[in-house]
């Protein structure tokens, strides 16, 4: 086999699904939803950002095959997987839809990632390794981990034997293998009535079995699986789709700005700045919080202060930036996010902060339930530069960083 040939992922989604089914009103496993997409898709966008990969074969049920081709067409328009992909009808058992799938190949494939859409937690650098050892001359590849219960052979209600546990692994998938030794597989499965419940054991009886030099004691190879590529089976498995949503790390950044003037008393973080020059503003001025509560809507796209409190509203006319950041906070919690850690900068000629600074990063704090360890807060000037230099104004920038839960669409 040639080591520039090109590697295609079969997605098996043509499933019954019965043991889930009745349990999420019907909904076959490959269809559930997590993160907005069904399973099956997730695998795709796995392949998809997976180098080497050149193609995909989507296997659905037969009676679903035209409804989907437009589902995976309107999911590859909105979030282009960037391959060519083609859609396939199932056959009766797992074996045939696998068959269904590599008959659609393309004769430039010549090595092939066999997948079930029910494992929709494989990774990336899961998948590289299987091709690396493909391409390096190994003819099937299956990931696998370590049994850590105590398996025993029965018969009926009877124990024959207890197996022994280091020598047995559970495989998953995706299986990988050279195209025409797969083929030759499926091709003696059919002629000798095999029923298999993966490719893998296809291949190991076609090594066994076969009188073709090209194939004859042909070995499967296994190399280490993924704990959490666990297989979506039964109903207590639907768990597993929440756990395996990690919150993902957010960033928010804030500026505001105020000039000075006849208005309001300065006050900076929630603290009256006593002799310091007073602000022109709508609400009370405080340049510091606005420009955090800005920073937090960033955490989750929620827009800016200016929406959510416009500078037209009478309500919003000497409001307390407390509150604002309070009803901030809110939406940050609502939208799924947990606050780490904030840091601010006041941008200012005049007044000077370093006797406010401690004050300041406590109350924020409060405000925001926080530790002083999580905040802070520096100051400085622009050298007597522009119209804070000038002593014309004030202001202020923030970033915040949080860890935004994902909530399924």
């Amino acid at each position: 086999m040639s080591k520039s040939g090109e590697v295609w992922a079969v997605i098996l989604a043509a499933g019954s699904g019965t043991r889930l089914a009745a349990s999420v009103g019907g909904v076959k496993k490959q269809f559930l939803l997590w993160k907005g997409f069904p399973l099956f898709w997730h695998s795709a966008i796995t392949f998809s950002n997976t180098p080497r990969i050149s193609g995909l074969v989507f296997v659905f049920p037969p009676d679903q095959v035209e409804e989907m081709k437009a589902v995976v067409s309107g999911f590859d328009g909105s979030d282009s997987l960037g391959l060519p992909f083609k859609v396939v009808a199932g056959g009766v058992r797992r074996q045939d839809s696998v068959f269904n799938g590599l008959s659609a190949l393309p004769s430039k494939c010549e090595y092939v990632l066999v997948h079930d859409s029910a494992r929709p937690f494989a990774s990336g650098p899961l998948t590289s390794n299987i091709i690396d050892m493909l391409k390096s001359g190994v003819q099937a590849v299956v990931p696998a981990v370590e049994v850590t219960d105590t398996i025993k052979e029965i018969d009926g209600e009877t124990v024959k034997q207890t197996l022994v546990r280091s020598n047995l692994r559970a495989v998953q998938t995706p299986q990988g293998f050279s195209l025409p030794v797969l083929i030759a597989a499926h091709k003696m499965a059919d002629e000798k009535e095999w029923d298999v419940t993966d490719d893998a054991s296809m291949v190991e009886m076609l090594g066994s079995q076969s009188e073709d030099a090209e194939t004859a004691g042909t070995k499967v190879r296994i190399c280490e699986g993924e704990e959490s590529n666990v297989k979506i089976t039964n109903p207590d498995d639907l768990k597993r789709l929440e756990e395996k949503i990690p919150p993902v790390p957010c960033v928010g950044w804030g500026y505001d700005v105020h000039r000075y003037g006849p208005g309001r008393p300065m006050v900076l973080g929630g603290v009256p700045i006593p002799g310091g020059p007073e602000v022109v503003a709508h609400s009370d001025g405080d340049v510091l919080l606005h420009a955090l509560a800005d920073a937090i809507l960033g955490l989750f796209a929620g827009g800016d202060i200016g929406f959510h409190f416009p500078d037209t509203s009478a309500a919003c006319e000497n409001m307390s930036s407390g509150i604002i950041l309070t009803e901030v906070l809110a939406k940050a919690d609502e939208a799924g996010v947990d606050i780490v850690h904030v840091d601010l900068t006041v941008i200012a000629q005049i007044p000077k902060l370093s006797p406010h600074r401690n004050l300041i990063q406590k109350n924020i704090a409060s405000l925001m339930g926080l530790d002083k360890s999580q905040i802070n807060v520096k100051a400085t000037t622009e050298e007597k530069l522009g119209f804070t230099g000038e002593k014309k104004g004030i202001k202020a920038v923030a970033a915040v960083t949080g860890l935004k839960k994902i909530i399924k669409g």
